[in-house]
């Protein structure tokens, strides 16, 4: 597996997102075993980058990385995230970057996470009731006492991403970005270059999408978050279908899956980006890893950028209200 370095985090150029494992996807939760199996092959295959979050579950797959790591926890850059959790107060799914709200998520994340240190500590969405150079100074101190390595924030727009690397080098932003989702290109990429910020892409699948895979609704149950995202329904659905096709076209020219042809396009694009795609099982993460030796042609490539952008928005109006991009 090749490497890259995020500012001065050296990472697999695959990472791994542990979310579904725990939260958010149709089964999530529901075979521990096969989670932790996952999660040491891909080791084993070459990956370091593990991403989770204290939200997702809440708090369980925190709790899950740090039972599937024990004795492994120096073969891993290890990502989490707070910002989500409002521990004084509202609790899940309320955004508070607040100082004293920083300080509750780290000790609990550290806890779950059976470690004495995070490599890597997101925002997981700005807060605007929090001066972004408030969350910025807090992290620096976490920094300062060892406890955290490096600073990285989640969706965040380029005025956010400059003001908190003025107070603290940010190592890393996430947001989403695969072949249906480009958002990012024209604002922010442009200017993590100029600061020497890396980038992860978070969902450089379309959640399952974009593996060809996914040809109906009718197979996500219950608590499965792609039943209201409007990507997945109606109309939308049926015309970003034939956006997986193409994928699936190139895939068959290339000798690849629509999978691994999908992450060597965002491998191409630059030599500071690492996605982290997500899974629990252990044949899609051999998969996807094995997307590390693709090289597409020029042609292939042009033929993948030029497809035509999906159809619908990539969360709902509550979920975009939270991204600045």
């Amino acid at each position: 597996m090749r490497h890259i370095n995020l500012r001065d985090l050296d990472v697999s150029r695959i990472g791994l997102g542990a979310m579904g494992m725990s939260h958010g996807y149709t089964d999530s939760g529901t075979n521990e075993a096969e989670s932790i199996r996952t999660l040491h092959r891909a080791l084993e295959l070459g990956v370091t980058l593990i991403d989770t979050a204290e939200i997702y579950g809440p708090y369980t797959n925190e709790e899950l990385l740090g039972r599937a790591l024990t004795g492994r926890r120096d073969q891993v850059v290890l990502a989490t995230k707070f910002g989500l959790v409002s521990h004084a107060s509202a609790g899940p799914w309320n955004l508070d970057s607040s100082p004293a709200n920083i300080r509750t998520a780290v000790e609990g994340s550290l806890t779950r996470l059976g470690t004495d240190h995070i490599d890597l500590y997101y925002q997981h969405r700005v807060d605007p009731n929090v001066p972004i150079e408030e969350t910025a100074g807090a992290v620096a101190e976490l920094v300062a006492e060892g406890k955290v390595r490096a600073f990285g924030l989640s969706e965040a727009g380029p005025d956010t991403i400059r003001r908190a690397h003025a107070v603290h080098p940010v190592s890393a932003v996430q947001s989403e970005y695969s072949l249906w989702t480009r958002d990012p290109e024209d604002r922010v990429l442009p200017l993590l270059r100029e600061l020497n910020i890396g980038f992860v892409p978070f969902a450089p699948l379309g959640h399952g999408f974009l593996t060809g895979t996914i040809r109906s609704i009718d197979d996500f149950k219950e608590g499965d978050f792609r039943h209201g995202n409007p990507r997945f329904t109606g109309e939308n659905f049926q015309r970003n279908l034939r956006l997986a096709d193409e994928v699936q076209a190139v895939a068959a020219e290339a000798g690849a899956t629509p999978a691994q042809v999908a992450l060597a396009w965002l491998l191409a694009q630059g030599d500071d980006i690492a996605p982290i795609p997500g899974t629990k099982r252990v044949h899609r993460v051999e998969e996807n890893t094995a997307a590390d030796g693709i090289r597409l042609t020029a042609a292939q490539l042009d033929r993948l950028t030029s497809l035509p952008a999906a159809a619908g928005a990539t969360h709902t109006e509550a979920g975009l209200r939270m991204l600045e991009r």
